[in-house]
């Protein structure tokens, strides 16, 4: 522990910090502090399901989109050869798409059940949104924030050993 106003290095039951003089105000007994990751990783957990909820739902209407529309563009009187690779781009998008849904809906689950496995899968989706500009980019950076630090890695380990 640390003293508030100086930074000098204070004893665990001293009332007083010795070089300022400035009263010790400590962690109250029977409540202790929790540190950033059990403070945030539920809501972390409800960030990704609902993420991988709007994911699901762009994927499907992607994929009905490339087997429906772009699939007949040709019959529509559109040219073959430009519009031909439509169809199967736009169907392993949408594929791609619900299979980052899937493992963000793994990543929610697993926070919530207090998985070791978790963390890594949230910190790889979290790379990946980044570029999913505005929530994607926005639950990448706090999910970056929360689990990344060296500190978080041995919290979230104490954060598995509090719940087993």
């Amino acid at each position: 522990m640390f003293c508030d106003q100086c930074g000098e290095k204070l004893q665990a039951n001293q009332s007083f910090c010795s070089r300022c003089g400035r009263e010790v105000i400590g962690v109250i007994p029977g409540y202790p502090r929790r540190s950033r990751v059990q403070e945030h990783v539920r809501l972390l957990a409800i960030l990704w399901f609902a993420l991988s909820a709007l994911h699901v739902l762009g994927g499907v209407i992607l994929v009905i989109l490339a087997n429906t529309l772009f699939l007949h563009l040709h019959d529509m009187g559109a040219p073959e050869a430009p519009t031909a690779f439509l169809h199967p781009l736009l169907t392993f998008v949408g594929f791609f798409i619900l299979a980052k849904a899937a493992a963000g809906f793994a990543a929610g689950w697993g926070l919530l059940q207090r998985e070791p496995w978790a963390r890594v899968l949230a910190l790889i989706l979290a790379f990946l949104d980044l570029i999913n500009v505005p929530l994607g980019t926005a639950l990448g950076v706090y999910t970056l924030w929360v689990l990344l630090p060296a500190q978080s890695e041995e919290d979230y380990e104490k954060y598995l050993g509090a719940a087993a």
